[in-house]
């Protein structure tokens, strides 16, 4: 377990630093008030969760402690939305469409509902 923990660990540490390098770049670089480093990190890390669950996915690389390092640690490190993605896909996958879309709109609705009580709350 302390090792499983330790793989999670490294790899989120990595994936945290890389979404501030990403959002320090971004901000130099192009002016805007668009959220664009967290679209750009939201987006990459979708696509790169789908390249490792792929690979992953095949016999050769069913690696636990692969998927624990580079899935669970760096896509979560990098972005949630990554794996908040990927869990709607398997639910669609497997035929729980209902479940999917149930699971996006209470995740949008009351993500965004507790960031603004949470807020409210400190500015009392």
């Amino acid at each position: 377990m302390l090792k499983q923990l330790i793989l999670v660990g490294i790899g989120g540490s990595v994936g945290s630093m890389l979404r501030y390098l990403v959002s320090i770049l971004t901000a130099r670089y192009v002016h805007t008030t668009f959220p664009l480093p967290t679209l750009l990190v939201n987006l990459g890390g979708c696509f790169l969760i789908g390249l490792l669950a792929g690979l992953f996915s095949h016999s050769a690389y069913a690696n636990t402690n692969l998927r624990l390092l580079f899935i669970t640690g760096f896509c979560g490190g990098y972005t949630t939305f990554s794996a908040f993605a990927h869990e709607n896909l398997l639910l669609i996958q497997n035929q729980q469409v209902f479940t999917a879309v149930a699971y996006t709109l209470l995740s949008v609705i009351f993500g965004v509902a507790l960031v603004w009580a949470g807020i409210w709350i400190v500015r009392g």
